[in-house]
């Protein structure tokens, strides 16, 4: 029996399988609205047998959004859009999830084609795309050459924090089943959490109880909408990779803390703080996060998710059954081969033919499969 197709319940949710398709930023929408692309984006991975397919970083306001493109759930009118999805995805077998989030100093960006860099004078030219003020716990920018954003003030940072909790309500009337909060990779979340971007001296800022009072806040705040049988995630770097920053001791530490506001798993992800260079002391290497799913799962007492790095599927099965995580998360695996899931499942021996396949797929290659062998041709 394999660890990785054993079904999970978080609250009252049950997911088929340990694995999640992790958010992955598309860059397509309009004005924050949804279309046929991520419907289509997305509906594939729920086809290819992942049990939990997140919709990619959502804004809970309008300057939160990183790039013009990004997706967005701060008005009523972009919930119509996604209903088409959640519901193919629920109707195949995924749980849809949705991951909130905010850029903080990272907003008002360039997609990646165009360069991840300011939005300028000349996208308002080319595209009809202009630039807006960012706003961070305090006015240091996010790297050499950006601009340096604005310091929230104590009206921003509740405006923000309401922002989360409407956009949660939102996601129910969607019909997502998981939330996670992108408190990573140097988004607004994660930019109060580290003392490398938050120097603020006032309850939101200074030690590390008051760089994580937003996070708390956040989760807070989102079980107030958040339907109580439906479960939370959180997003967070587990480590800065820089001296001076967030270390997995405080990560766990802050674990805790959400866990305490009703949090059900940690996606423990790493770095993204500040610049565009990789830190020294990050080394890239196949499941190198899976440590920190391991820790927090262990002393923070709640459930993890490990993600990055992760494409071998004797790798994700020994992450599951070794207790070191409760699920994996793939992204650009998941792109190269939307039906990763499946051609795991057949490769650790839990697919039992083309019997997890939709019947309108499998049916085919179950087909092939019996002349190929008939014929002898494989």
């Amino acid at each position: 029996m394999s660890a990785l197709f054993e079904p999970i319940t978080l609250r009252d949710v049950t997911i088929k399988n340990r694995v999640a398709v992790s958010p992955m930023s598309q860059y397509r929408a309009r004005d924050g609205y949804a279309n046929d692309w991520h419907m289509v984006h997305l509906g594939r991975f729920a086809l290819g047998g992942a049990g939990l397919v997140f919709a990619e970083a959502t804004a809970v306001e309008a300057r939160g959004r990183r790039t013009p493109g990004d997706l967005g759930l701060w008005e009523d009118e972009q919930i119509e859009p996604l209903l088409p999805v959640t519901r193919f995805l629920s109707e195949e077998g995924a749980v849809p999830g949705i991951q909130l989030g905010h850029a903080g100093r990272k907003a008002s960006e360039r997609r990646p084609w165009h360069g991840e860099t300011p939005v300028t004078e000349e996208d308002a030219v080319l595209r009809g795309e202009k630039s807006w003020t960012a706003i961070a716990p305090s006015a240091i920018p996010y790297a050499d050459g950006w601009p340096a954003p604005q310091e929230m003030t104590e009206e921003d940072i509740q405006s923000v924090i309401e922002a989360f909790s409407a956009a949660a309500r939102r996601a129910a009337e969607t019909g997502f089943k998981i939330i996670e909060v992108y408190a990573a990779h140097g988004f607004l979340v994660h930019q109060f959490l580290s003392p490398v971007s938050n120097h603020r001296r006032d309850r939101w800022g200074g030690d590390v109880a008051g760089r994580r009072r937003f996070a708390v806040e956040v989760a807070r705040a989102i079980r107030k909408t958040w339907p109580e049988n439906l479960p939370l995630i959180f997003r967070l770097s587990a480590t800065d990779w820089v001296d001076g920053g967030l270390e997995i001791e405080d990560t766990v530490e802050t674990a805790r803390a959400l866990a305490r506001e009703g949090v059900d798993m940690i996606d423990c992800s790493s770095g993204g703080i500040g610049g565009k260079d990789r830190p020294r002391r990050m080394k890239l290497e196949q499941g190198f996060q899976v440590p920190f799913a391991a820790r927090i799962r262990s002393e923070a007492g709640v459930a993890s998710m490990a993600v990055g790095f992760l494409w071998d599927a004797g790798m994700c099965e020994r992450a599951v059954a070794g207790g070191n995580a409760d699920m994996v998360a793939l992204a650009r695996e998941m792109l190269d081969d939307p039906n990763w899931t499946l051609h795991a499942a057949a490769a650790l021996g839990a697919a039992d033919g083309h019997k997890l396949w939709p019947e309108e797929s499998g049916w085919w290659l179950m087909k092939r499969q019996r002349l190929v062998e008939k014929l002898g041709l494989r």
